[in-house]
């Protein structure tokens, strides 16, 4: 089998006997994957799918911590372009209805045999290989659209004559670019560029992201410039719900369909077709600082330039501030900074060498520990003020980094202490 049709897969169950079967007894690299974590629980599984970024997660949709749909809806925000199965022992109609919503590649019934899991997981193969394989044959159907919008997006236009917006939101109607001349969709410009383009591959990424945003938001995509140009259309609140996700999937697929990495850059919003040109110009530097990062995805920030080592500097005295509150992610912390969280956990892992999560949880951890050996606070009083409102899932992290429980830490200590002062 060809080494661009082997896939990663992170196996997550909360039964061990059965996560032990799978994982032992599974013919992986003769189905096409190659194992490369196993997790018991939800949370352990989000943590190894931001490390080892796998192109499949199958996992078990009831599990402690956070369950598989949890799961599925925090890997979509980070990983987008992830394909996830699920497993389940309960043939429940609304799990089915909310596995769609995260576009689950296949849902099995437990109980499932070896030999019925080999034949799905080759089904999922084939639909993996065939998606990417897609990507790179699809033909580009620039049209009337991306015809009347190059010249508005390349071009400056100086002194327009009075009445040019209205007549361009006229044209742009006619062309169905809009739907109708009072659409109050604004626009944003997205460019994304090959590390190494050459014509085919060019042709390719422009193709990639004309499906990839077909998923999301409105959208006219062209090829100028060694660049694939995107023109998307929405209103605010879907740029803020979709915008970074497409980004960081056009990276993610890039890289796995199209063997490239791919920067993105990414201009702000307008409302009018005679600022595209300002918005390209925008997205272009935002490109250019992706690029000079080391890839990834930029988004517009005005004349500010931010190195990796910086944002990630920043990003540590955010989780300084905010380690104590329960909602705290990598998700909510790359809305503070205003960047996307992909490009964000790889600035820190660039940075680092760790995940945004390890980070976290040693940070609670440290401050836990200073609660248990310093005040008299009850176990889940310290949980709450460390991020945790399970004090059973606060103390399975407490004794996975420290080696012993939260009780057994203040018993020991307290021993110390009699030692201590006879």
């Amino acid at each position: 089998m060809p080494e661009r049709s082997i896939y990663t897969v992170v196996v997550a169950d909360d039964e061990q006997e059965l996560l032990d079967s799978v994982c032992e007894m599974i013919p992986w690299e003769a189905l096409g994957f190659h194992l490369v974590g196993r997790a018991g629980n939800g949370l352990d599984a989000l943590e190894l799918v931001e490390r080892l970024e796998p192109d499949l997660l199958l996992t078990d949709i009831r599990m402690p911590f956070i369950s598989g749909i949890e799961l599925a809806r925090q890997v979509r925000e980070i990983r987008p372009s992830m394909h996830i199965a699920f497993l389940s022992g309960y043939d429940d109609f609304e799990y089915a209805k909310q596995a769609i919503q995260y576009n689950i590649i296949s849902y099995m019934l437990k109980p499932l045999t070896m030999d019925g899991l080999a034949a799905e997981l080759k089904n999922i193969h084939a639909k993996i290989y065939n998606q990417y394989a897609d990507l790179r044959r699809r033909a580009v159907e620039r049209g009337d659209q991306a015809a009347f919008l190059i010249p508005l997006v390349l071009e400056h236009t100086e002194n327009p004559a009075p009445g040019m917006e209205e007549f361009l939101r006229e044209n742009a109607a006619a062309c169905g670019l809009l739907r109708g001349e009072d659409d109050p969709a604004g626009m944003v410009v997205l460019a994304a560029e090959l590390a190494a383009p050459d014509a085919a591959a060019g042709a390719s990424l422009a193709r990639l992201v004309e499906q990839l945003a077909n998923k999301y938001l409105r959208h006219a995509v062209f090829w100028a410039g060694g660049r694939a140009v995107a023109v998307l259309l929405g209103n605010p609140s879907d740029f803020e719900e979709y915008l970074h996700i497409l980004a960081d999937e056009i990276c993610q697929v890039s890289q796995r369909a199209l063997d490239q990495q791919c920067s993105v850059g990414v201009g702000r919003v307008t409302f009018q077709f005679l600022e595209l040109n300002a918005a390209y110009r925008q997205a272009l530097d935002s490109l250019h600082r992706a690029v000079e990062s080391g890839g990834g995805v930029r988004l517009s920030e005005g004349p500010r330039r931010e190195s990796a080592a910086t944002l990630c500097q920043r990003a540590l005295e955010l989780i300084e501030q905010h380690y104590m509150d329960e909602d705290l992610s990598l998700v909510s912390l790359s809305a503070m900074l205003d960047v996307s969280p992909n490009h964000l956990s790889a600035c820190m892992k660039k940075d680092t060498g760790e995940t945004f999560i390890n980070i976290l949880i040693r940070r609670r951890m440290t401050a836990a520990q200073e609660l248990l050996e310093n005040t008299p606070l009850k176990i889940q009083e310290v949980a709450r003020r460390c991020g945790y409102s399970d004090q059973h899932y606060f103390s399975y992290c407490f004794k996975k980094y420290s080696g012993v429980s939260p009780g057994a830490l203040r018993r020991r200590r307290a021993e110390q202490e009699a030692e201590a002062n006879p």
